[in-house]
């Protein structure tokens, strides 16, 4: 399998998995975990807001940090800043100084980390290979997505929030350890055109942050509230998702590589429209909040390929593929931060969770009718190999 030739993109896709059971035993916590201490839900999706406005200010500053140090260790400060945010979540109980401490420090960890990450992942990954490649990835943390939720619903039920989300940090801040011998990439000083790169980019990452506030975060709060604000039952629901959907991103990124993304983009748009439906009608519902939660990981395996293998290889294509998913990321926070802003005045409004899942369907509709073009363009998701980063030093065996 040539996919997993490179040494490089498999030590990234390995600190991935290691990152997926933090975010499994952890993450997927984050809002309902506020709601469990009693913040309101227009007052977390305002929080959540608050998180995405802060990454959004921030972000200019991680350029001169990538000039000057280049991406990998950008990387793996923002895997350990991270790392910070779930001892502070611990420590809250409603809206006390801890919150506040918790969203800046998430902002400025997502910040350093997501940018770096993508374009560290497009610079080493190989265009021919990319959606496999990004495949692999998803199916990994679907895999650990089986145990995780479950381990972590258990630990905070039964041992407490400190230590549970103590044992999360360590987690995280081990996913580092796989990118120690992997090659470091360099930020080009000057990337004349870089901006102009980015627009198809930055629009599908701000119908992706769309997508993202209504099809993840409002559905999780949703999903949550369903199940009686159980974090057992949640977490249970949260596993069995991943336990059907495990297996499907992998057979979609070959279908990719073979030529097949507009096919791909169909099926996966399709697919997360028909599920936006089934989830605002099971509102209310906890049997049918579940049934419709099971297919997320698959629908996830589904639209992450179709969508990435296409960012991944602009990004490669451009001038600077940090630069690139540097205004990308701000789109994808414009989207999300304008989506959770309405969901929060909704649900402040008393409107019902369907509203604002809802919203999900014409964003999906005009990222996929994006991703149907550049796919008409580029059949076979090759993209173009312009080298746009010189590696440091070279990797180390696995």
């Amino acid at each position: 399998m040539a996919f997993f030739g490179n040494d490089a993109v498999n030590r990234v896709n390995f600190h991935y998995g290691v990152q997926a059971v933090a975010m499994g035993a952890g993450g997927v916590f984050l809002l309902t975990f506020l709601l469990h201490v009693g913040v309101s839900v227009p007052a977390t999706l305002l929080a959540f807001t608050a998180i995405i406005a802060g990454r959004f200010a921030m972000r200019p500053m991680v350029l001169p940090l990538g000039k000057r140090w280049g991406l990998k260790p950008l990387v793996i400060a923002g895997i350990l800043v991270v790392a910070l945010q779930y001892p502070m979540l611990a420590e809250v109980h409603g809206r006390n100084v801890w919150l506040y401490a918790f969203c800046v420090t998430t902002s400025l960890g997502d910040t350093l980390y997501w940018p770096a990450y993508h374009a560290y992942f497009a610079s080493l990954g190989d265009s021919e290979h990319r959606g496999h490649q990004v495949a692999v990835r998803e199916a990994a943390a679907a895999l650990v997505g089986i145990v995780a939720p479950l381990v972590g619903a258990w630990a905070l039920v039964t041992i407490g929030p400190r230590p549970a989300f103590a044992a999360v940090a360590v987690v995280q801040a081990l996913s580092a350890l796989p990118l120690l011998g992997a090659p470091n990439v360099r930020v080009l000083a000057e990337a004349p055109g870089a901006f102009r790169a980015a627009r198809l980019g930055m629009a599908i990452f701000v119908l992706d942050g769309w997508l993202a506030a209504s099809f993840y975060f409002v559905w999780q709060i949703a999903l949550f509230v369903s199940l009686g604000k159980n974090l057992a039952t949640y977490g249970g629901a949260m596993a069995l998702a991943a336990l059907v959907g495990a297996v499907v991103g992998m057979v979609l990124g070959r279908h990719i590589d073979r030529g097949h993304g507009r096919r791909a983009v169909i099926i996966a748009y399709i697919s997360v429209a028909a599920l936006t439906l089934l989830r605002a009608l099971s509102i209310g519902s906890p049997w049918l909040a579940v049934a419709a939660n099971a297919p997320g990981a698959i629908v996830a395996g589904l639209l992450l390929p179709a969508e990435m293998t296409a960012v991944y290889n602009l990004a490669k294509a451009s001038p600077c593929a940090f630069r690139f998913h540097i205004f990308s990321e701000g789109g994808w926070d414009v989207g999300a931060g304008t989506g959770c802003l309405i969901a929060a005045a909704l649900a402040a409004s008393g409107q019902s969770f369907a509203i604002s899942i809802l919203l999900a369907v014409p964003g999906s509709a005009v990222a996929g009718a994006l991703l149907w073009r550049y796919y008409g363009a580029n059949p076979t998701a090759g993209g173009l190999e312009v080298p746009i980063a010189v590696v440091l030093e070279p990797p180390a065996p696995l």
